[in-house]
C-alpha cells in the first residue's frame, strides 16, 4: 500500500513539474515574440526619429536678394535654386536641373526663411544653412538605396557625403507637422492632436455618466426585470464590435444631427458609446467588492443612502473606477473602425485647432500610412506604430500603479 502511495506521489509530482514546464515555456515563448515584435518596429522606426540635412551655402547679398526677388518679396526658394546651381555647375540640361532641384525638401524655403528671419544679420552676406533633405536623399543617406536617384543625382549624393555636407538631426518635426504627401515632412502633429481631443471628449462624457449609472444601479435601482434587461444590455454592449458603434455614428451624428464630418467632437461622441458600458461594468464590479459591512455598518448609525455612497463607497471605488477608466482609454485611442465610419480617415494637412476642425487620429494615421508604397512613409508608419504603443503601455502601467497603490485587502 505504502508503494502505491508513493508511486502515486512521483506521478503528481511528475504531472506538476510538466505543467510548471509548459508554463515557463509558454511564458517564454509570448516574451520571445514581444521581443521580436518590439524588435521588428524599432529596427523599421529609429531612422523616422532622424531627419536628413544637407549644407548648402546661400548668397544673402544685395544684388542677390535683388536678383531673386517676387514683387518686392524674397523668394527664399529662387535663392535655394541659385545655390544649387552654384555647387552643381555640371547641371546643364532642363532635366538635370529638374533633378537638382529635387535634392532639397520642398519645406527648404520655409526653413530658409524661418532661419533669415530669426537672424537679420545673415543678411548682406554669404552664409551656410542645414535645409531639409528630399525624401529620396534622405532615404538614400539612411539606407543606402539609390533606386529612386537618376545617376546624376546619386553623384550629386556622394559627393555631399565626401564633403561631410549631409548630416542627420533629431526629428522634431515629425511631432509638429501634420500630414503631407511628401514623406519627409509628414507628420504625427495633426493625429496627436486629434487623439488629445477626442479623448478628451468622450472621456469627458464617459467618466460621469459610467460612474453615476454603475452606481444607480448597484444602490438605487429597484431589482426587478427591467434592471435585469438593462445588466444583460450593457454586458452585451461591451461585446459589439467596434464598427457598429461607427456605424451608429455615421447615423446618428452625422445624418441626423449633421455635426462637422471628420471632427474630433463626433470622434469623441462614437467612442464615447464604445467606452461607457466598459467604464459601467469596472465601476460596479468594483463597488461589489467593498465588504457589505461598511455600507450596513454606516446605515446602521443613521446614514442615508446618498450619504454611503458619497462617504464611503465612492472614495472606496475610486482606484478600481480610475483602472477601469485608464483601460477603457487604453482601447479608445487604439480604435480605428469606428473612426473610419465618420469619416477621420480625410487627409488631413493642418493641426485642429477646435473640435469642430477637421482631424484625424494616430490609429488612423497609421492606416493611411501602411497604404504609401515610398519607403519613408514605411518608416513614419512603423515610428507612430512605436509612440501609439508608448501611450498604450504608459496607460496601462498607470492603471496598474493606481491598483497597486490603492488597492485594499479586506
Amino acid at each position: 500500500m505504502a508503494k502505491l502511495e508513493i508511486k502515486n506521489l512521483k506521478k503528481r509530482h511528475a504531472k506538476e513539474a510538466r505543467f510548471k514546464l509548459f508554463g515557463r515555456l509558454a511564458i517564454a515563448f509570448s516574451l520571445a515574440f514581444l521581443v521580436i515584435l518590439f524588435g521588428m518596429i524599432l529596427s523599421k522606426s529609429s531612422s523616422a526619429f532622424l531627419q536628413t540635412k544637407i549644407a548648402l551655402e546661400v548668397d544673402l547679398s544685395q544684388a542677390s536678394i535683388a536678383a531673386n526677388s517676387e514683387n518686392g518679396e524674397i523668394s527664399f526658394r529662387r535663392l535655394i535654386k541659385q545655390s544649387l546651381k552654384q555647387k552643381f555647375p555640371d547641371a546643364v540640361s532642363i532635366i538635370e536641373t529638374n533633378a537638382l532641384y529635387q535634392i532639397p525638401s520642398k519645406v527648404a524655403a520655409l526653413e530658409l526663411e524661418k532661419e533669415v528671419t530669426k537672424h537679420p544679420e545673415f543678411l548682406g552676406k554669404k552664409e551656410t544653412f542645414w535645409l531639409s533633405a528630399s525624401s529620396k536623399i534622405d532615404v538614400f543617406f539612411k539606407h543606402k538605396m539609390s533606386a529612386n536617384l537618376t545617376e546624376k543625382q546619386k553623384i550629386w549624393a556622394e559627393k555631399l557625403v565626401a564633403d561631410q555636407e549631409i548630416k542627420t538631426f533629431f526629428n522634431w518635426n515629425f511631432f509638429r507637422f501634420a500630414d503631407s504627401r511628401e514623406p519627409e515632412i509628414a507628420g504625427i502633429g495633426a493625429g496627436l492632436s486629434g487623439s488629445i481631443l477626442v479623448m478628451a471628449i468622450f472621456l469627458g462624457l464617459a467618466f460621469p455618466i459610467g460612474v453615476m449609472c454603475a452606481f444607480y444601479l448597484e444602490e438605487f435601482a429597484a431589482k426587478n426585470r427591467i434592471t435585469d434587461i438593462i445588466e444583460i444590455s450593457i454586458n452585451n454592449l461591451a461585446a459589439i464590435p467596434s464598427i457598429i458603434y461607427g456605424l451608429l455614428g455615421l447615423t446618428v451624428y452625422l445624418q441626423f444631427f449633421y455635426l462637422p464630418r471628420s471632427s474630433s467632437l463626433v470622434g469623441g461622441m462614437t467612442l464615447f458609446m464604445l467606452v461607457l458600458p466598459v467604464i459601467i461594468i469596472a465601476t460596479r464590479n468594483t463597488i461589489r467588492s467593498i465588504p457589505k459591512t461598511i455600507p450596513d455598518g454606516a446605515m446602521a448609525l443613521g446614514a442615508s443612502k446618498m450619504q454611503i455612497v458619497w462617504h464611503h463607497l465612492l472614495p472606496l471605488s475610486i482606484p478600481g473606477i480610475m483602472t477601469g477608466t485608464i483601460l477603457a482609454i487604453s482601447r479608445a485611442l487604439g480604435e480605428t473602425a469606428p473612426l473610419l465610419m465618420i469619416g477621420m480617415v480625410a487627409f488631413i494637412a493642418d493641426i485642429p485647432h477646435n473640435f469642430t476642425d477637421p482631424t484625424t487620429v494616430l490609429p488612423v494615421q497609421i492606416y493611411l500610412w501602411s497604404d504609401s508604397p515610398e519607403i519613408g512613409f514605411a518608416e513614419k508608419t512603423a515610428a507612430a506604430i512605436l509612440v501609439l504603443l508608448g501611450f498604450l503601455i504608459l496607460f496601462n502601467l498607470v492603471a496598474i500603479i493606481l491598483r497597486k497603490k490603492f488597492e485594499r485587502k479586506w
